[in-house]
């Protein structure tokens, strides 16, 4: 039997995954991460990194049968975090994680300006990876060099220099069209060609395990390394949406669409970008600040599971033995409300609007009708990222998968469905670490498990989604060109 190794390697914990050809865990572990935090300071140590992946590792290869073949290892990291080292892979400065924001963005746009819009991101922000590089170059030694923190932990795997890839290398500035590092740029900016490491694109092979590093992690020496990708790219992957059109949408403390084009996708605003797949193809996507942290926050200390039974009941069916709600038709009840609701101030995604705040449409009686207001309005913006994707000629007509804490809500899975009037489907076991397996070189057709598909149950929302859409328009957010293709694309 062959075995594929994912490794997460998060901002709280690394974790590490043994899966099989037919998608079984044979192995896993975590291990916990430690951050230093001050103000807009985020740093963590590169040598907590290996320590942790390699006792994960251990761990997770613990309850793998002898004999079985290990075929391959791939790490996935957070975008945008990245150190200097010493041409020995030795860091040389603590690693800048993806908010660190002490480095100004201001220099890497005027001088990359051309590159930064014929990608689609039009600016880069000061917590990516670029702007953090020029600040630690500032005072670095002779002989530095970049370093992505998955970049840092595949060096140790191999026992010797390796190359990054697109994923990670994206907020670095590099050209995702033409595949390599925007020379010019980087020479206006002062930046060493000989401190950049090689650019990949995900799945290519950057060598083996080498004997050091098998002893410390449990891999066996020769173990193919794998590049990786960021890590919403690798939770895309372990979700299985590979196929153009296809979106994986992670709703948890905030929302994340992504998907799959053919072609690279133009966003006037800036707030879609893209990632490059494997195979050349392209990963659009978006971030919104809203999400299931407004629950937290706006109803302290309930059950949330509870106010979801109790919301299903209310305004929908009876959660059945299966787990989810079989919905009661056109005439099913709605709430009488609807919340914006935002995280945080400002919105992202499907739109960009720094002085943006939440607020409801409508009075909720009770913490009930707070509750099911929240999710609505979630779905409504779930609804409308896919309307804007649509408006920027992005396919939309292919799988929606739905991953994240949010899921575990049947009754809100069953809104999102009735919201977009689409099946949606949820899969066994979509995480980060499994898209590095089947990255690895894993079959995703046998690896990745789907756990249900759930069908619109005919509810009609489209006079409240249409209401909420107008709200946005009527306070200067929404553009009058997104909101009307939003009611084109509602109205029968």
């Amino acid at each position: 039997m062959s075995v594929w190794i994912g490794v997460d390697l998060g901002t709280q914990s690394v974790r590490a995954l043994a899966v099989a050809g037919d998608g079984r865990v044979l192995g896993t572990a975590s291990r916990p991460l430690t951050s230093h935090r001050d103000g807009p300071r985020h740093e963590q140590d590169p040598e907590q990194w290996w320590r942790e992946l390699a006792a994960a590792t251990r761990e997770a290869l613990r309850d793998v049968p002898a004999g079985e073949r290990i075929e391959g290892v791939a790490v996935d990291a957070t975008s945008g975090t990245v150190l200097l080292t010493d041409s020995s892979g030795r860091a040389l400065t603590p690693a800048l994680m993806y908010d660190d924001r002490r480095a100004d963005a201001d220099r890497a746009n005027e001088a990359g300006a051309p590159v930064w819009e014929r990608l689609g991101y039009r600016r880069m922000q000061p917590n990516w990876a670029l702007p953090k590089l020029l600040w630690l170059l500032r005072d670095a030694p002779a002989g530095a060099r970049l370093a992505h923190q998955s970049d840092f932990v595949n060096r140790r795997l191999a026992g010797h220099e390796v190359a990054t890839d697109l994923s990670n290398a994206l907020k670095t500035g590099v050209d995702l069209i033409e595949e390599r590092w925007p020379l010019e740029v980087f020479d206006a900016l002062g930046v060493p060609p000989e401190i950049l490491p090689e650019v990949v694109r995900p799945g290519t092979r950057l060598g083996t395990v080498c004997a050091a590093a098998a002893e410390e992690t449990g891999l066996p020496a020769g173990t193919p390394i794998v590049a990786g990708t960021t890590d919403g790219c690798a939770a895309q992957l372990g979700a299985g949406a590979s196929r153009a059109g296809s979106w994986n949408s992670v709703l948890g403390t905030t929302l994340v669409l992504k998907g799959v084009t053919k072609e690279l996708i133009d966003d006037p605003l800036g707030v879609v970008y893209s990632h490059r797949a494997p195979d050349g193809s392209w990963l659009p996507g978006g971030a919104s600040s809203t999400g299931a942290g407004a629950l937290t926050r706006d109803l302290p200390g309930r059950d949330l599971a509870t106010l979801s039974e109790q919301a299903a009941a209310r305004f929908g069916s009876a959660v059945p033995t299966g787990g989810l709600p079989a919905g009661s038709g056109p005439g099913r009840a709605l709430p009488p409300a609807v919340t914006y609701p935002l995280v945080s101030r400002g919105e992202r995604f499907p739109f960009a609007a720094p002085g943006a705040e939440g607020f409801t449409l409508g009075e909720p009686a009770d913490d009930v009708e707070r509750y099911a207001a929240i999710l609505l309005g979630a779905a409504f913006i779930e609804r409308l990222c896919f309307d804007y994707l649509d408006l920027l000629g992005a396919p939309v007509d292919g799988e929606i998968i739905l991953t994240g804490g949010a899921t575990r809500s049947a009754y809100w899975t069953q809104l999102r469905a009735d919201v977009l009037g689409r099946p949606v489907t949820l899969r066994e076991n979509a995480e980060p670490a499994l898209g590095m397996a089947v990255l690895a070189g894993g079959d995703p057709a046998r690896m990745i498990r789907t756990r249900a598909v759930v069908d619109p149950s005919g509810a009609d929302l489209h006079e409240p989604y249409l209401r909420f859409v107008s709200e946005l328009e009527r306070r200067g957010w929404l553009t009058a060109t997104a909101a009307e293709h939003a009611r084109e694309r509602t109205l029968p």
